[in-house]
């Protein structure tokens, strides 16, 4: 699956949540750009967060984070990580 525009920009959007708290939310404000309100939109469509501006993550949404920050933790890595989860 080839990381269209779009979803980068998604992915983006879900790298400023912390996964690691449920109490923890942003506001895509409209001054943040066309794109990023966009993708905002598309994540809250997709059940991933609770408002079309951001609000909260769902479970789902939970789950992704958690995820996206193995993936960006392993990508930024310059060395081997150990022990890490299949």
């Amino acid at each position: 699956m080839p990381l269209t525009p779009e979803l980068v920009e998604e992915l983006n959007v879900l790298s400023h949540f912390r996964s690691a708290s449920s109490l923890d939310g942003i506001k895509v404000h409209h001054s943040a750009g066309d794109n990023m309100v966009a993708a905002a939109e598309r994540l809250f469509d997709k059940g991933l967060i609770t408002q079309r501006d951001g609000g909260y993550l769902t479970s789902l949404g939970r789950e992704v984070v958690e995820h996206l920050d193995l993936l960006l933790r392993i990508m930024n890595s310059k060395h081997e990580l150990p022990n890490v989860p299949s």
